[in-house]
């Protein structure tokens, strides 16, 4: 009886600390070739979600902005290069010599050929942004 009320005590122990870490981080898997060279295909990368770690140059998770119609929960993995309050970069000729607004982030990929980012889109809502990118995780290699 008491073996059996021990393993309950472990099992419910075990099933909040699982729930906790889900609330805390999001494993993503890398779909594509937008972080080349940093990240590629089939790697993950473990997020801590929220925005309290975000700084330049950080790689993080946002999601997509939203086009009619669409369903689900895309995401994508991106380099912070503005927050807000910081001068808009180059790479943003419309907004050249401002200052990133507030609620606003500039996102851009590492393979400037292959990314869809800040460069087409502009800036992306800061509440976009699910959490900081915290491990990399290498994916198979062919």
């Amino acid at each position: 009886m008491i073996v059996a009320a021990v393993f309950v005590g472990v099992l419910a122990g075990a099933a909040a600390t699982l729930l906790l870490v889900r609330r805390r981080y999001l494993l993503v898997t890398v779909d594509g070739t937008s972080m080349l060279p940093t990240l590629r295909a089939g790697d993950r990368v473990l997020v801590r979600r929220g925005t309290a770690a975000l700084r330049a140059g950080r790689l993080v998770v946002a999601g997509w902005p939203r086009e009619p119609g669409a369903t689900g929960d895309p995401l994508m993995v991106k380099r912070v290069a503005a927050l807000p309050g910081d001068p808009a970069p180059a790479v943003l000729p419309e907004a050249a010599g401002t200052l990133v607004p507030a609620g606003r982030v500039v996102l851009l990929g590492d393979n400037q050929q292959a990314s869809r980012d800040s460069r087409q889109h502009g800036y992306f809502a800061l509440a976009d942004v699910r959490g900081v990118v915290v491990r990399h995780f290498t994916g198979p290699r062919r």
